[in-house]
């Protein structure tokens, strides 16, 4: 192989590494957005029993928003 093609294939390498790293952190973000939407349905469904009964999801969004940063 050249020269050429070898860095060809590094350069190609990277862009696919690049794009799985953004596809990926696009997912998370989308499962943290899902959480979200799901949390204020619950907020506003419990009413003033939200902090109780919504705790699970709400400490699922934090975890969430810790990993994804």
């Amino acid at each position: 192989m050249s020269l050429n093609q070898l860095r060809a294939e590094e350069i190609k390498a990277k862009f696919e590494e690049r794009d799985a790293h953004i596809r990926e952190s696009w997912v998370r973000a989308m499962e943290a957005r899902l959480v979200r939407d799901e949390l204020e349905k619950c907020q506003k469904a419990e009413g003033v029993n939200h902090y109780e009964n919504c705790k699970w999801l709400s400490e699922k969004y934090l975890n969430m928003l810790a990993e994804n940063k």
